[in-house]
This record gives structure tokens, sequence and C-alpha cells, in this order.
């Protein structure tokens, strides 16, 4: 597919994805940018709080707005994936999410079926997956494996493989996901703020948004970084 083709898609698909929202939530995200390179599809939204989610966020309700949206995304998950096999030809087999809802803001994460576990190459590449294992090691520990692609110059995702400890596995036999997800991406982003300035002299860019999501059936994780390139 040529790249005005994949812009194209790239754009279908936000406005897919708005319309989605819009439908199921009562209210639609402002903004929707979607970026196709195979195998990844990822989808950032911007401006996205319904007028109910947001008194509960006044209450200090964080936890009851994430089981809402939730629920919604189990069903919304499938109809996302069939869109981008219909539409795009890619068949999604992993599907990640999160919301920042202190900035209104979210992320969907599609890894095609056919994926292979290397990266295309960008400047400061290693530097980036080293600060990322320090970042897991001060978290959990070391992961089995790291890579991750620059989709386009504000896109940068890390998948890091086999990252779950004993204890870890056990809270979720016991039946406790979602307590684990949400330590986990507290005590992560947290981490990767203390990381923040080295991350960003790698890339030669700011963030933007940091994003993380987990599959613990997988034993796998997301980071997905929105960036603000420097421009000299």
């Amino acid at each position: 597919m040529t790249r005005l083709a994949l812009n194209t898609k790239e754009k279908e698909l936000g406005s897919y994805i708005g319309k989605l929202l819009r439908d199921h939530f009562g209210k639609g995200p402002g903004s929707v940018f979607a970026a196709i390179s195979h195998p990844y599809v990822t989808v950032y939204i911007k401006d996205f709080l319904t007028p109910m989610e947001n008194k509960l966020l006044d209450s200090e309700q964080d936890k009851y707005v994430q089981k809402i949206r939730d629920m919604l995304m189990e069903k919304l998950i499938e109809e996302i994936k069939a869109y981008i096999k219909l539409n795009i030809d890619i068949e999604i087999e992993e599907f990640y999410y999160d919301w920042n809802l202190s900035t209104h803001t979210g992320m969907f994460t599609g890894i095609a079926a056919d994926s292979l576990e290397d990266s295309s190459t960008y400047p400061n590449q290693q530097d980036v997956h080293n600060e990322i294992i320090k970042v897991s090691i001060k978290a959990e520990k070391a992961p089995g494996n790291v890579y991750s692609s620059l989709l386009n110059p504000r896109t940068l995702i890390v998948v890091r493989k086999r990252i779950l400890t004993s204890i870890e596995k056990e809270i979720i036999q016991l039946g406790y996901p979602e307590i684990l997800t949400l330590a986990k991406r507290n005590l992560e982003k947290g981490l990767i703020d203390e990381h923040k300035n080295q991350l960003q002299s790698f890339l030669d860019a700011d963030f933007e948004d940091i994003f993380a999501s987990w599959d613990f059936d997988r034993d796998k994780s997301v980071f997905l970084f929105i960036l603000k390139p420097n421009h000299s």
C-alpha cells in the first residue's frame, strides 16, 4: 500500500473510531489520530470525556470511569478488529488500550497475527530499550525481550515480553487481574516519568502522552509514546 493510500486509511480509521465512541458513549472525542505500520495499528484519542464521567472524576471516582469503559471496550474491541480486517486487510490478534483520564486522552493498539519480534531501527534505539529495562527492573524484573518501532515521527511503540513475576502470576490466578493492572499502570507510568528526561533525550522529542497496557495471558506489555519531535 502506498503512503498516500495509507494516509487515507488512517483518516478513515480515525473517523470510524470517533463515530464508534460517540455512538456508544454519547459523546465523541475532539480528535482521533490513527497510525498504520504493519504489524501495528495505533489510535490516539484526544479530548474524550463524557459529562457523567466528568462528574465522577470531580468526585474522585476514577475507578468507576475505568470500569464503565472496560465493560464497553469488551464489545468495541471485536468491532474495531473486524473493521481493520475488512478495510485495511490486517488481522489483529492482540489488542491493547489505555486511558489517561486526567488529560482526557486514550490509545488503542492492535498487533497483527503475523507480527515478528523485531524492531524498525531508529537513532538511539538500544539506549531507549536499556532505559525501559531499567524501568522494568524497578517495577518487577527485567523483561525477557524488548523491541520497539517508531511508526511515524510522533508515535513510538515499545513491546516487552515475559515481564510477570511469580507473585503477579499468582494474583492473576486468584482472579485479581484488574487490581494488578491498576497497580502496574500507576507504578510503571510513575517510573517512566522518572526516566522521562533520558528517554526524551535519546528520542530527541518531548512526550505529549504516555500509555501502558498489558496482556497477562501472553505475559506481554505495550508502552505507547506520543511524541513532539524537537526541530532545530
